[in-house]
């Protein structure tokens, strides 16, 4: 079981921080009461493989249930547990920029300014910023930024790659309402038109041979895997981890699924990448 305790400075990018640990796959509770984190980690540990990854997103808020987080971890360190906390800042001028532009007070500003808040909450978390693992001061951090910095911190090779899934669909059935981009291979004879291949399909080898040895196929497939080459890294810099590839031919039973299953043949073998085939039209016909 590992465990983070992501804290710091309200306005500093917590929630931004919460979002990118759940799509590395961490089960994360916000704003928990320090006295149910030891709770919520045992279960977690019971779940049976269920739940390997738990981060707990503490703020002020908590204060009126204990001062001394630092006994909590010092607790799970005990435990065997050995909790990672991430504490998040920034400057006192990025900070009341942030809060002017959603228009929202400070959570510990009373009767008194924005920058009071700031100060107060700056003060009582000092110890806890002292025992931190990480502190990361996202005043000069774009989103992207602060997202690939915990992916760094706290991802792995798996859940950091782009899932690419490569699907196939026949027009006459309508485009994929989840694609991401889409591919029309309908520029390939139909192997429908051959008699011997009419009641086959894209994932029998007579079919593919016949598809893959078209005039355009390859070279279509070059350029495209090229292309997706560049796409995935893009995608990958700005955050985003899923990516839904729709191939189409007619009726979505050759064309579209002899190029699926090649395709992704070829996307498996990329770095960064983790692929999987689904033939959403095949056998309606």
């Amino acid at each position: 079981m590992e465990v983070a305790v992501v804290t710091g400075l309200s306005g500093a990018g917590r929630s931004t921080a919460a979002k990118c640990l759940e799509d590395l796959g961490w089960f994360v509770v916000d704003n928990l009461p320090p006295e149910l984190i030891a709770t919520m980690v045992e279960l977690g540990a019971q779940a049976r493989g269920a739940i390997t990854r738990v981060a707990v997103v503490m703020d002020v808020r908590s204060r009126a249930f204990t001062e001394d987080l630092a006994a909590i971890i010092k607790d799970l360190d005990a435990r065997g547990y050995k909790p990672r906390v991430l504490f998040l800042e920034a400057t006192d001028d990025v900070l009341i920029r942030r809060f002017e532009q959603v228009r929202r007070g400070h959570p510990m500003q009373g009767d008194g300014r924005l920058a009071d808040g700031i100060k107060a909450e700056r003060h009582l978390l000092t110890p806890l910023r002292e025992e931190a693992d990480l502190v990361l001061d996202t005043s000069s951090l774009s989103v992207h930024q602060l997202r690939a910095k915990i992916e760094d911190t706290f991802g792995s090779e798996s859940t950091t790659r782009t899932r690419v899934t490569v699907l196939s669909f026949g027009y006459k059935y309508g485009l994929p309402m989840d694609a991401d981009l889409v591919m029309d291979v309908r520029f390939l004879p139909n192997p429908f038109w051959i008699p011997e291949l009419r009641e086959q399909t894209g994932l029998d080898s007579e079919v593919r041979n016949y598809v893959l040895s078209q005039e355009g196929a390859e070279e279509f497939l070059d350029r495209y895997h090229e292309l997706l080459r560049l796409i995935g890294a893009g995608y990958r810099r700005e955050g985003k981890r899923y990516l839904t590839l729709a191939v189409g031919c007619t009726g979505g039973k050759h064309r579209s699924v002899a190029i699926s299953e090649e395709l992704s043949s070829r996307l498996a073998t990329e770095d960064g990448m983790a692929v999987k085939v689904v033939h959403r039209d095949l056998g309606r016909e």
